[in-house]
């Protein structure tokens, strides 16, 4: 009996000068108004790493290498359903972040990770408290 999937995202730490780039979320029906890192899901027969590259092309117009990119955590969370998220941080990468999708984000925000903003998503604030990694947490669950 095949298993139904589980939906899994990518969420990628760009760090700069000691702050994290965060972006507020616009336009998409989920945590709206609320900022979180950059990221996506992983689409059918893609790595993390290559899911990685391709959403910060999309999301900020910003290339990386595989290479650099290394597993921080995982975080097992219950949310509209059983969902599985990935942070990974990004060694290096070419070219300025834009917002590259306004229909998605309507702001970004270089800050230290430990002054957050307040709106910030729940699962996004658990993991860039969690430290350095490797970790895992879950998040959701009774």
């Amino acid at each position: 009996m095949r298993h139904p999937g589980i939906p899994t995202g990518v969420h990628v730490l760009l760090e700069q000068d000691g702050c994290v780039l965060l972006m507020r979320r616009a336009g998409t029906g989920f945590f709206d108004g609320l900022y979180s890192l950059p990221g996506g899901h992983v689409e059918e027969g893609e790595t993390l790493r290559a899911t990685a590259v391709r959403e910060m092309r999309e999301e900020l117009g910003i290339d990386l290498a595989e290479a650099g990119l290394t597993v921080l955590g995982v975080v097992h969370r219950r949310s509209d359903t059983n969902r599985i998220d990935f942070f990974l941080r990004a060694a290096e990468w070419s070219g300025e972040p834009v917002i590259a999708e306004p229909d998605k984000c309507d702001a970004l925000l270089w800050c230290r990770r430990d002054v957050l903003p307040e709106a910030v998503v729940p699962y996004i604030r658990d993991a860039l408290e969690a430290g350095p990694g490797p970790w895992i947490h879950e998040s959701g669950w009774a």
